[in-house]
């Protein structure tokens, strides 16, 4: 409840005071069953935010299906074509990608995916599923629950890039 203090200026401060009811925005809220993981590859970060759905993914805003470019998209499919289209039926998963390059984000989003529902079984469903889920994915690529600790080296002095060195001239 909140409490309004109504002032006049001849009045004391303690005088009047009206409580008005409020409604209890949590009792009306319906918690929905969601979890949010990130995906990395180089500098790129993909955010999935998975919850109980009708099975649709979204990249940005738009379905996976018109991910850009083409010839990665089936990168991006990975985790829904081994794991089947029957563990996703029940799931909606938004995708939020930034920085990076167009290969890098596409590895960044497999992996989100792979990433979210897995920690969506452990969290809501079983840990014999979730255990299961993991073991497939790891037996096909250790990449889409681990990322990859390779980084760019940077350049040194003394040459033109991290490990070539400028040609040695005696005269």
């Amino acid at each position: 409840s909140i409490v309004v203090l109504l002032l006049s200026p001849d009045q004391p401060i303690y005088s009047t005071a009206i409580t008005l009811p409020v409604k209890s925005t949590l009792a009306t809220m319906t918690v929905a069953q969601s979890v949010q993981v990130f995906g990395k590859k180089k500098t790129a970060t993909a955010c999935a935010f998975a919850k109980q759905g009708r099975g649709m993914i979204k990249v940005n805003g738009q379905p996976i299906e018109l991910i850009q470019p083409e010839s990665l998209r089936l990168k991006a499919f990975e985790p829904v074509l081994i794991l089947g289209q029957e563990k996703f039926a029940n799931l909606d998963i938004r995708i939020r990608v930034k920085g990076g390059g167009a290969t890098a984000q596409i590895y960044a989003i497999r992996a989100a995916i792979a990433k979210a529902i897995v920690a969506y079984h452990a969290k809501y469903v079983d840990e014999s599923s979730k255990n299961e889920l993991r073991k497939t994915l790891l037996n096909y690529d250790r990449n889409l629950l681990v990322s990859d600790p390779r980084r760019c080296e940077p350049k040194k002095y003394g040459g033109r890039s991290a490990r070539s060195r400028f040609q040695k001239s005696y005269r």
